[in-house]
């Protein structure tokens, strides 16, 4: 094959360039993109706002139609004076939520006078028994169960631990039951 001439070598470039794409310029964004008019949060802020709006829910809900009205001086309170040094200052606002507070321990306990009186202020209410409530642990694992074995009547997490509840020895899964407080026996 004989060497390519001058003019041939120039015709030759000329294609390639015409065919390059990396010569041709592309921006790294589509030119009609724009930034989200939505701000992201950090986990500091979502957690700091979650707690300033159940501060003053809380606040509302204790003092929900409670008032304590203002006692009766001489001073007046239309901002003309200034009270007098020295006198204690009490916080109405806190005032009035443990009024509240008190007032709705006491109409509790009015209304059901056996037993303790359960409030949502008091650590004395035992936990809820509602089946709903109840969560099934897995008597291998102790994870969440969503399975019940019907053979061996344990509870199971997945198809692994399924495994190893069908390959226990005899005698076994009743430990786990007894365990559980599920076991049967028989007199």
């Amino acid at each position: 094959m004989a060497p390519p001439t001058p003019a041939e070598n120039e015709s030759h470039q000329q294609l390639l360039n015409q065919l390059d794409i990396a010569h041709i310029a592309r921006p790294f964004r589509n030119p009609h993109w724009k930034p989200s008019q939505r701000r992201n949060k950090n986990v500091k802020q979502l957690i700091s706002e979650s707690s300033r709006k159940e501060a003053s829910q809380m606040a509302t809900q204790a003092n929900s139609g409670a008032t304590t009205p203002l006692p009766t001086t001489s001073a007046s309170t239309d901002g003309s004076q200034t009270p007098a040094e020295g006198t204690p200052r009490t916080n109405i606002a806190q005032a009035a939520q443990n009024l509240s507070t008190l007032v709705l321990e006491k109409n509790a306990r009015a209304t059901f006078p056996s037993g303790p009186a359960v409030t949502y202020t008091n650590i004395e209410s035992a936990p809820s028994l509602h089946p709903s409530q109840q969560t099934k642990y897995c008597d291998i694992t102790g994870l969440p169960a969503p399975y019940t074995d019907p053979k061996t009547r344990l509870r199971y997490h997945d198809k692994e631990v399924f495994g190893v509840v069908r390959s226990l020895a005899q005698g076994v899964p009743e430990s786990y039951l007894e365990l559980r407080a599920a076991h049967v026996v028989l007199k």
